[in-house]
């Protein structure tokens, strides 16, 4: 199994980034591949994790290793598959899922696309005092819902700003955008906020 990547990232595309490595293009899917966008054609170590069945033989990339971890262990829950562990990872941080399966907090976690209250109830059972592994240094009160939000009216501007260019970076028309820029704007979100509620909105 691959544990990391090291090259440069030629490709972005909706679902997954393009890495080229010694001339070779490793095609890796991703939960954000818009984060990509600001690395593009620059040399990105990415974290790996390899995928087999019987019908085909996957790559999955991950900027930072806890987003890895977290995303294997959520393979071992029954009913949740790559794809959906990927839309977990796409729609929350790994600290908010973290939080919300040590706080048995059914209602968060049901928010997360293809997760219902069966799955989020066997999530919590197989994974509960088990994401020690995946942050270390796990507390309670260490995450809030405020971390990562715009705090200042300038910040508000420049985060809208950069989730815009990257929506356009990933090939969204400036049609599309200004579709779902109304339910965006003015919410104290940070960049990463926008672009992932914007794909939400947009995959619809």
């Amino acid at each position: 199994m691959y544990e990391y990547i090291k090259g440069t990232v030629a490709q972005v595309g909706p679902e997954y980034v393009v890495v080229e490595n010694n001339g070779i293009g490793y095609q890796l899917y991703t939960a954000n591949p818009f984060v990509y966008s600001k690395y593009q054609n620059q040399e990105l170590q990415i974290f790996t994790y390899q995928h087999v069945r019987e019908d085909i033989i996957a790559l999955y990339g991950f900027l930072a290793l806890e987003e890895k971890l977290l995303f294997m262990k959520l393979l071992n829950v029954s009913g949740i598959g790559p794809k959906g562990a990927l839309a977990i990872l796409a729609s929350g941080a790994p600290q908010q899922v973290i939080t919300a399966i040590e706080e048995e907090n059914e209602s968060f976690l049901t928010k997360f696309p293809g997760v219902g209250k069966k799955t989020a109830r066997q999530m919590i059972l197989d994974l509960k005092g088990k994401l020690q592994d995946v942050v270390p240094d796990y507390f309670p009160n260490l995450f809030n819902d405020n971390k990562g939000a715009a705090s200042t009216s300038a910040e508000k501007d420049e985060a809208f700003e950069e989730g815009l260019l990257a929506l356009k970076a990933l090939g969204y028309s400036d049609r599309e955008i200004k579709k779902v820029t109304p339910k965006l704007k003015d919410q104290g979100l940070s960049a990463d906020e926008i672009i992932r509620k914007a794909l939400q909105l947009l995959l619809k």
